[in-house]
């Protein structure tokens, strides 16, 4: 009776002394060095190609953009999407970064957000359809994306190194990676959310299950959707700025430089274009979600 009272003693006291620690460091380290040791030639093979070459072409295709008729293009889009005064901020906000001296580091950061997003809504959008259609892989995706959306960033910057070595590459893999779960989610949830009389209505008048899907649910569900994209460009926007510290380039390179030699004016510099775009982002994608079919019907009475 006494051990088990100072057995018992111990374990209040000091619980995890009694047993030693488990090695999940170990078992972390040796599972990564597995999946690089046996797939780093097929990730950089059959990966890499692709997200560089959309990068390329999306950095060329912007780079190769006269400043003064990138300035018009974006108010247009910006007009077009939301409203005149969104344009008229998307050009000012635009001009004041160019006139701040970092234009080419504002159009590679554009160019990996945009490649970013792109797999993304490629990656994230048939997923989310897979998820409103069977609540079984909803619930087996469920666990996946609370660890892709909340494990720290920096986490994700060893193994991509690890598997794609320094650049543009991997920052990129680890924003896709951190920035898709908001696709995934709400385009299963405003799928979901599509009443089931419109759903009726259109099995009454014999349209299949992909017309329905596509004709009906998906225009419905349109600003839950880009409610998703906007956070996706949100967080792909924020990731690409860590992934500076591995080689992306950007905006970010020229925050982690100015950290790097302390000098607060480069800092703040890059730090105000990161602002600067992801307000003119976040306004244009607000407008687009504003502006589609469903948003008509949520104001209908």
């Amino acid at each position: 009776m006494t051990e088990f009272l100072e057995l018992l003693r111990q374990l209040l006291i000091d619980p995890f002394g009694l047993l030693e620690a488990l090695p999940v460091r170990q078992w972390i380290t040796d599972a990564v060095n597995w999946i690089v040791g046996n797939f780093r030639d097929f990730f950089r093979t059959y990966v890499s190609p692709p997200v560089r070459g959309v990068m390329g072409f999306t950095q060329t295709t912007l780079g190769g953009i006269p400043p003064g008729l990138f300035l018009i293009g974006i108010f247009l889009i910006g007009w077009r999407a939301a409203s005149w005064r969104v344009g008229l901020f998307s050009l000012i906000a635009f001009a004041l970064v160019g006139f701040m001296g970092v234009w080419d580091a504002l159009v590679v950061t554009l160019s990996l957000v945009a490649t970013a997003v792109l797999f993304c809504m490629i990656i994230g959008l048939p997923l989310g359809i897979l998820c409103s259609r069977s609540d079984r892989f909803a619930n087996a995706m469920r666990p996946i994306l609370d660890i892709m959306q909340t494990t720290p960033p920096f986490v994700y910057l060893v193994p991509a190194v690890m598997l794609f070595s320094i650049g543009n590459v991997p920052g990129l893999i680890a924003t896709i990676i951190f920035a898709m779960p908001p696709m995934i989610r709400l385009t299963n949830l405003g799928i979901r959310q599509v009443r089931q009389e419109y759903i009726e209505a259109a099995v009454a008048f014999g349209s299949t299950p992909r017309q329905i899907l596509w004709k009906v649910q998906f225009p419905l569900a349109m600003p839950t959707i880009m409610a998703g994209l906007n956070q996706t460009i949100m967080l792909a926007l924020s990731m690409v700025v860590i992934a500076a510290i591995i080689g992306a380039g950007g905006l970010g390179l020229e925050v982690y430089a100015g950290l790097e030699r302390l000098n607060i004016g480069q800092a703040f510099v890059g730090g105000i274009g990161i602002v600067l775009l992801a307000m003119v982002l976040d306004r244009i994608t607000q407008g687009l979600g504003d502006k589609g079919p469903g948003q008509d019907r949520k104001q209908a009475p």
